[in-house]
């Protein structure tokens, strides 16, 4: 069973919080798995076959994007002559094969995401894919992993505005700046940080700079659930003394 947030163990700052955060919000594409390649070969299959080229500087640009926001650019940038849901399911089909047959897990993540919650600590998935998509992740996950699940196609406004981030928090009932957020996007970092949840960032496709109330790792290999609090905290206390 997983930790009650208004228990004991979700403590407001200050208090003893057992050396874990309220809860942890977990970006999907890049994070968790190794989707990225798997959309660019999407991306470009879908140009090519409407006539048009797609580079990986621009298939760079829309990660961590909204995905109505992706394809509107597909379609701007890469001709594609579709309706917006319906390249969007062309796409999102794509990806739901491969993480059907192979989750492609990132260093680290599966480990990290089990260790908090073998410990009852709250969990989120905050990711711009359609439930779709996070389902055929979901399904080699224990269920209930997740006590909440954000998708692209029930926000208003995706990444990088705070709304994912926010709603994630609400829904566990934990304040977000008592969340860890785990992100590997420019447009993540931002919604993150603009709802107030601290960062632990994780490069994969793109580089993540260092920043206030972010803190960026080069992979989640070896992070303990017991160091996010830690990492976050140090952090905090950098931007504020000035160190």
């Amino acid at each position: 069973m997983r930790a009650d947030p208004s228990a004991p163990s979700a403590t407001a700052p200050g208090q003893d919080d057992g050396g874990l955060p309220g809860a942890v919000l977990f970006d999907m594409d890049g994070t968790l798995v190794d989707t990225e390649p798997v959309w660019w070969a999407a991306q470009r299959a879908l140009v090519e076959a409407h006539g048009g080229t797609w580079t990986d500087s621009q298939a760079m640009a829309l990660v961590g994007n909204q995905l109505e926001v992706s394809a509107e650019v597909l379609r701007r940038e890469g001709g594609v002559d579709l309706p917006v849901r319906e390249l969007i399911e062309v796409l999102a089909a794509q990806v739901v094969e491969e993480l059907h047959a192979d989750p492609r897990w990132r260093p680290g993540a599966l480990e990290l995401l089990t260790g908090l919650a073998d410990l009852g600590v709250p969990l989120a998935l905050v990711t711009m894919s359609w439930r779709s998509i996070a389902d055929a992740m979901l399904l080699h996950l224990p269920e209930g992993t997740f006590d909440a699940v954000v998708t692209g196609d029930v926000c208003e406004r995706g990444k990088p505005d705070p709304e994912p981030y926010l709603r994630a928090a609400a829904a566990l009932g934990v304040p977000p700046g008592r969340c860890v957020a785990v992100e590997d996007s420019p447009t993540g970092l931002a919604s993150a940080e603009a709802a107030g949840v601290p960062v632990l960032a994780v490069p994969h496709v793109v580089d993540l700079p260092e920043g206030p109330r972010r803190t960026v790792v080069p992979t989640l290999a070896g992070v303990e659930p017991g160091d996010l609090l830690a990492l976050v905290r140090d952090q905090e206390h950098g931007a504020v003394t000035g160190s």
